[in-house]
């Protein structure tokens, strides 16, 4: 549709569509159009009939060496008045006229095997039959279906190469040149699609297999390894590279796309085997390579039916509803067919933008958008009296380290702390099946309130499982997730686009991240295996440094450092170099999903709710130090970064917090 009109058939033919920048294969012009397809059919009908009258009658030319046999000559006659009608019978049904030349192809050449195969038997049942002193010369059977394969399939191909050298023969040495990461089956079909772009020119490819160096694939050389890129590149100087590896393990996509970043080169990839194969999406559809297909995470594989057994029918409830992981969860949550789907969120325009989501994308699902406050408790127990969930995600935090570090604590404490325990007890009382708390990697060992309070919201949940009340809590730990709210990559997209520079706070900073539906499949899964009290670790793969995103980040936006530099800002408030999944005093326990761990860590006082309560029914102001001195007591491995001298008190001490001032002292 162009300017609210239907572009005409013919013209969206010829259009040539791009995605990403990367310009597709146009359709060619329909220089065919005045042909009927009628007109068509008849056209390659005559051409099989001819074909079979060729090759009878050249069987008998070579059987007596070129010269005409004149006393052969009524037999011809009577072979072609069998032979003929027969061809032409087995040439309808094995489905010749289907196809269209242009693209003929394996399939082609089967149905032309099948028809000369009947023909074939016709011939040996005329030469059986056949009565007369002059019998019909046995080579014969052997000469006629290879004369007949040879102009059937023969001429199908010479149109096919004619037809493309009409259409495509002057892109030829037109284009970028491209190398192509990948000679296997993505590569051939990849090389086969960019032959006809006017875009494009395949200078060679670089493969793993050692059987294929020094080879060609359909004319274009395979040069060697792919850590040959780099010099490939140089040679060939083509500045653009396609990954063309849909099968392969994603270490080895990345492994190539680093190596092409790193050469500078415009890097993109092709959509997975099993969705071009199966017509999902087109080859061409190119993407250039994001930061994602850097990092090297793998697919996630969940076992559905445990899920599904956990979530069908079953009314599941989730706060924080509009945030990064909160969505995706919902969106996650959806798949399963659960009865009811309430969406607790505090900012309206999320709450909004997440049912108008459902509205759209899925309609059969029965949503319930309410706006709420965790912190809110009249409001909770209004929700969970009316609906009554089975399930609960408590995905509602503040999270943003240096932002709750100085002045906010105070309000930290109350959303991650009060608010979890109070939906949590909410959960207990109306007597959910699962509660199920999102951490963060920074609950361990944490050095900022924010991670602090993470940690003591995690003991609160440990503290309402041991009361044994029928509700059982899960705890599920993880890293950075790709493109969150307040997260690096967004925030490195927009430096770039500004051009620059790129802050970075140190050069040895260190993160784990995963990508958001990674997350919240995997809390899914983690929900679903849970005996009640477990605090699940994801497997976050590799650690990467922050100064290595953001020169990747650069590169895949088509900029050097030199011309988008990158600045270093010292740690933030709270902020540590390194994020640890596990902390010291906790070991982990396999589980059957091999991204998830249990940690096991240590048990929560007996009286821990009782005094949690009292320390938060505490009226503010408070204080930050007030608040980084309490959480010293409450959370013993609590170490804040970058905070003055204070009271320190061992775990397992007997001291104890003081309400009005929310220090600890001895009794």
């Amino acid at each position: 549709m162009r300017g609210g009109q239907w572009v005409p058939v013919r013209e969206r033919r010829q259009a040539c569509a791009t995605i990403s920048g990367l310009a597709l294969i146009p359709f060619p012009p329909n220089r065919s159009a005045s042909l009927k397809p009628p007109y068509r059919s008849a056209l390659v009908f005559l051409f099989d009939l001819v074909a079979a009258v060729a090759a009878w009658v050249g069987a008998y030319l070579l059987r007596f060496n070129f010269e005409w046999p004149e006393e052969y000559a009524e037999q011809i006659g009577l072979g072609l008045i069998v032979l003929l009608p027969a061809h032409a019978v087995v040439c309808r049904w094995a489905g010749l006229y289907r196809g269209m030349w242009v693209f003929a192809s394996l399939p082609d050449l089967k149905r032309v095997l099948r028809a000369i195969g009947m023909s074939s038997l016709v011939l040996l049942a005329l030469v059986a039959l056949y009565r007369s002193p002059l019998v019909i010369p046995r080579s014969l059977v052997v000469l006629y279906p290879l004369l007949l394969a040879a102009v059937m399939a023969g001429g199908r191909v010479i149109y096919r190469m004619w037809k493309e050298h009409r259409l495509y023969g002057g892109l030829i040495a037109q284009g970028k040149p491209v190398v192509i990461v990948g000679a296997g089956r993505g590569g051939a079909m990849l090389v086969r699609e960019l032959e006809r772009s006017p875009d494009w020119r395949v200078v060679g490819l670089v493969d793993d297999d050692a059987s294929k160096w020094g080879r060609e694939l359909l004319g274009c050389p395979v040069f060697g390894p792919v850590d040959s890129l780099g010099s490939v590149l140089s040679a060939e100087k083509a500045r653009h590279v396609i990954l063309a590896m849909p099968s392969a393990a994603t270490a080895a996509r990345k492994r190539a796309a680093d190596i092409a970043v790193r050469e500078g080169a415009h890097v993109f990839t092709v959509p997975g085997l099993e969705d071009i194969m199966s017509g999902r999406v087109a080859l061409s559809s190119i993407r250039p390579v994001e930061i994602e297909d850097l990092l090297g995470r793998d697919a996630v594989n969940i076992d559905t039916p445990h899920v599904e057994a956990m979530l069908a029918g079953k009314i599941a409830l989730v706060t924080g509803a509009g945030g990064s992981i909160g969505s995706e969860l919902c969106r996650q949550l959806a798949r399963f067919s659960p009865a009811r789907l309430v969406l607790v969120e505090q900012t309206e325009f999320a709450l909004y933008s997440l049912e108008q989501w459902f509205v759209v994308n899925r309609p059969d699902v029965e949503i319930v958008p309410l706006a709420g406050d965790v912190k809110d408790t009249e409001r909770l127990a209004e929700i969970f009296a009316a609906h009554r969930p089975q399930v609960v995600f408590h995905a509602a935090a503040y999270k943003h380290v240096p932002l709750m570090e100085i002045g906010n604590a105070w309000q930290a404490v109350r959303n991650n702390v009060l608010g979890t325990l109070q939906v949590a007890e909410c959960a207990q009382r109306f007597e959910a099946e699962r509660f199920v708390l999102i951490s963060t990697d920074k609950a361990v060992n944490p050095t900022n309130v924010m991670g602090a309070t993470k940690r003591l919201a995690e003991m609160a949940c440990q503290a309402l499982q041991a009361t044994g009340r029928g509700t059982q809590f899960e705890i599920v730990r993880f890293g950075n997730v790709l493109g969150s709210t307040g997260s690096v990559i967004p925030k490195f997209q927009e430096q770039i686009a500004r051009g620059g520079p790129v802050t970075v706070t140190h050069p040895e900073i260190t993160r784990y991240f995963m990508s958001i539906p990674e997350a919240a499949q995997l809390v899914l899964q983690a929900a679903a295996m849970g005996a009640g009290g477990e605090i699940f670790v994801l497997d976050m793969g590799e650690p990467v440094k922050i100064v290595d995103l953001a020169r990747n980040m650069i590169r895949l936006s088509g900029f050097t450092e030199d011309e988008i530099r990158i600045e270093f800002s010292g740690l933030r408030p709270g902020e540590k170099l390194y994020e640890e999944l596990l902390a010291d005093a906790e070991h982990t326990l396999e589980t059957p999903h091999p991204k998830l761990r249990i940690a096991r860590s240590r048990p929560v006082d007996g009286d821990f709710l009782a005094r949690l309560h009292a320390w938060l029914e505490r009226r503010g102001p408070v204080s930050d130090d007030e608040v980084r001195a309490s959480l010293l007591g409450w959370v013993p491995e609590y170490s804040p970064s970058g905070a003055r001298p204070m009271l320190r008190v061992v775990a397992g001490s007997d001291a104890a917090p003081d309400v009005a001032t929310g220090t600890f002292s001895r009794p």
